[in-house]
């Protein structure tokens, strides 16, 4: 069982930049990729960002990133504390939404459907 509690969220004027956090439960965090997705009013939830998991003698670390944050957004996590971490810069309102980690067992995935734990959100607000 993995929680998962997001924060960082807020009010940012488009070309700012913000940074969210989460923060995971549970000693296997190593063991699980995790994701962001976000899902803005009357759309669908959405991939953002992931990173693999690390264990044995894979140290981990390998991104993939949604082609409308590639460049602007940095996924990356820190074994050690439990916590992954997505940097946003140049903010356009386009990236309001609501913001969500998760984690799956999995190597990397972008679907929603592959990830078991989820956060509760963060809202992000930019405006124009």
């Amino acid at each position: 069982q993995v929680q998962l509690v997001e924060s960082g969220g807020g009010l940012v004027q488009a070309g700012g930049s913000l940074g969210l956090s989460c923060a995971a439960s549970g000693r296997t965090f190593s063991r699980y990729a995790m994701g962001w997705f976000r899902q803005a009013p009357g759309k669908a939830r959405e991939f953002v960002a992931a990173i693999s998991w690390s264990g044995g003698s894979w140290s981990g670390g390998s991104t993939f990133y949604a082609d409308s944050v590639k460049g602007r957004f940095t996924i990356s996590r820190d074994n050690a504390k439990n916590t992954v971490y997505l940097q946003m810069n140049s903010l356009n309102p386009e990236d309001t939404a609501v913001y969500y980690c998760a984690a799956t067992p999995s190597f990397l995935r972008i679907d929603t459907a592959s990830y078991d734990y989820w956060g509760q959100g963060t809202q992000v607000t930019v405006s124009s």
